[in-house]
Protein backbone atom coordinates (compact mmCIF):
# COMPACT_ATOMS: atom_id res chain seq x y z
CA UNK A 1 0.00 0.00 0.00
CA UNK A 2 1.27 3.47 -0.84
CA UNK A 3 1.38 6.56 1.31
CA UNK A 4 2.03 10.27 0.67
CA UNK A 5 4.31 12.84 2.31
CA UNK A 6 5.88 16.27 1.81
CA UNK A 7 7.61 19.08 3.67
CA UNK A 8 5.06 20.72 5.97
CA UNK A 9 7.14 23.59 7.31
CA UNK A 10 9.63 24.81 9.88
CA UNK A 11 9.45 25.15 13.63
CA UNK A 12 11.71 27.72 15.29
CA UNK A 13 12.44 26.23 18.72
CA UNK A 14 13.19 29.05 21.17
CA UNK A 15 14.69 28.53 24.60
CA UNK A 16 13.27 31.78 25.95
CA UNK A 17 11.17 33.20 28.73
CA UNK A 18 9.45 35.64 26.36
CA UNK A 19 7.71 33.87 23.50
CA UNK A 20 6.01 37.10 22.36
CA UNK A 21 9.39 38.78 21.85
CA UNK A 22 10.71 35.74 19.98
CA UNK A 23 7.62 35.70 17.72
CA UNK A 24 7.93 39.44 17.11
CA UNK A 25 11.58 39.06 16.10
CA UNK A 26 10.94 36.19 13.67
CA UNK A 27 7.82 37.87 12.29
CA UNK A 28 9.88 40.95 11.45
CA UNK A 29 12.88 38.97 10.23
CA UNK A 30 10.81 36.80 7.88
CA UNK A 31 8.31 39.51 6.88
CA UNK A 32 5.29 37.44 7.89
CA UNK A 33 2.46 38.06 10.34
CA UNK A 34 1.66 36.31 13.60
CA UNK A 35 -1.58 34.40 12.94
CA UNK A 36 -2.44 33.47 16.55
CA UNK A 37 -0.69 34.80 19.65
CA UNK A 38 -2.82 32.49 21.82
CA UNK A 39 -2.04 29.19 20.08
CA UNK A 40 -0.73 26.18 21.96
CA UNK A 41 -1.96 24.16 24.89
CA UNK A 42 -0.93 23.53 28.50
CA UNK A 43 2.15 21.49 27.52
CA UNK A 44 3.45 23.46 24.54
CA UNK A 45 3.57 27.17 23.88
CA UNK A 46 3.83 28.31 20.31
CA UNK A 47 2.75 31.05 17.95
CA UNK A 48 1.91 30.29 14.35
CA UNK A 49 2.66 32.65 11.48
CA UNK A 50 0.27 33.54 8.67
CA UNK A 51 0.79 34.48 5.00
CA UNK A 52 3.87 32.25 4.76
CA UNK A 53 5.75 31.54 1.52
CA UNK A 54 4.41 28.51 -0.31
CA UNK A 55 1.71 28.08 2.37
CA UNK A 56 4.34 26.44 4.62
CA UNK A 57 3.53 25.94 8.28
CA UNK A 58 5.96 28.14 10.23
CA UNK A 59 5.79 28.74 13.99
CA UNK A 60 7.90 29.67 16.99
CA UNK A 61 7.74 27.25 19.90
CA UNK A 62 8.93 27.71 23.48
CA UNK A 63 11.19 24.78 24.44
CA UNK A 64 13.45 23.63 27.27
CA UNK A 65 16.25 22.35 25.01
CA UNK A 66 18.73 24.62 23.18
CA UNK A 67 17.28 26.88 20.49
CA UNK A 68 17.28 25.40 16.99
CA UNK A 69 15.16 25.12 13.88
CA UNK A 70 13.55 21.81 12.98
CA UNK A 71 11.37 20.81 10.08
CA UNK A 72 8.12 18.89 9.92
CA UNK A 73 7.27 16.31 7.29
CA UNK A 74 3.56 15.70 6.91
CA UNK A 75 2.21 12.31 5.88
CA UNK A 76 -1.13 10.57 5.46
CA UNK A 77 0.33 7.49 7.20
CA UNK A 78 2.69 8.40 10.06
CA UNK A 79 3.97 4.88 10.69
CA UNK A 80 4.61 4.16 7.01
CA UNK A 81 6.56 7.41 6.67
CA UNK A 82 8.56 6.66 9.84
CA UNK A 83 9.41 3.22 8.45
CA UNK A 84 10.46 4.73 5.11
CA UNK A 85 12.73 7.22 6.84
CA UNK A 86 14.18 4.51 9.11
CA UNK A 87 15.21 2.65 5.95
CA UNK A 88 17.14 5.78 4.97
CA UNK A 89 18.95 5.78 8.33
CA UNK A 90 16.70 7.88 10.60
CA UNK A 91 15.68 6.63 14.02
CA UNK A 92 12.53 7.06 16.04
CA UNK A 93 13.02 9.10 19.22
CA UNK A 94 9.47 9.27 20.61
CA UNK A 95 5.79 9.35 19.69
CA UNK A 96 4.43 12.57 21.23
CA UNK A 97 0.65 13.05 21.33
CA UNK A 98 0.04 12.64 17.60
CA UNK A 99 3.43 12.90 15.84
CA UNK A 100 6.75 11.07 15.59
CA UNK A 101 9.96 12.80 16.71
CA UNK A 102 12.74 11.42 14.53
CA UNK A 103 16.49 11.90 14.27
CA UNK A 104 18.37 11.95 10.97
CA UNK A 105 21.73 10.17 10.67
CA UNK A 106 23.25 13.67 10.86
CA UNK A 107 21.79 14.19 14.34
CA UNK A 108 19.08 16.66 13.25
CA UNK A 109 15.71 16.22 14.91
CA UNK A 110 12.52 16.49 12.86
CA UNK A 111 8.88 15.49 13.21
CA UNK A 112 6.42 13.52 11.15
CA UNK A 113 2.96 15.07 11.52
CA UNK A 114 -0.45 14.20 10.12
CA UNK A 115 -1.20 15.75 6.72
CA UNK A 116 -3.89 18.42 7.10
CA UNK A 117 -4.59 19.83 3.63
CA UNK A 118 -3.29 17.54 0.86
CA UNK A 119 -5.07 19.69 -1.74
CA UNK A 120 -3.11 22.84 -0.82
CA UNK A 121 0.49 23.71 -1.62
CA UNK A 122 2.91 21.41 -3.39
CA UNK A 123 1.32 18.04 -4.17
CA UNK A 124 2.51 15.31 -1.80
CA UNK A 125 4.84 12.63 -3.12
CA UNK A 126 3.52 9.09 -3.39
CA UNK A 127 5.75 6.39 -1.87
CA UNK A 128 5.46 2.63 -2.44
Amino acid sequence: MTHHSRLAGFIIDCNTGDLDAAADFWSGALGISIADRNAGDDTAQYQQFGDTPGDLHIEVQKVDHPSRVHLDIEADDLDAEAARLEQLGAKKIAFVKRWWVMEAPTGHRFCIVRMKHPERGTPPREWP
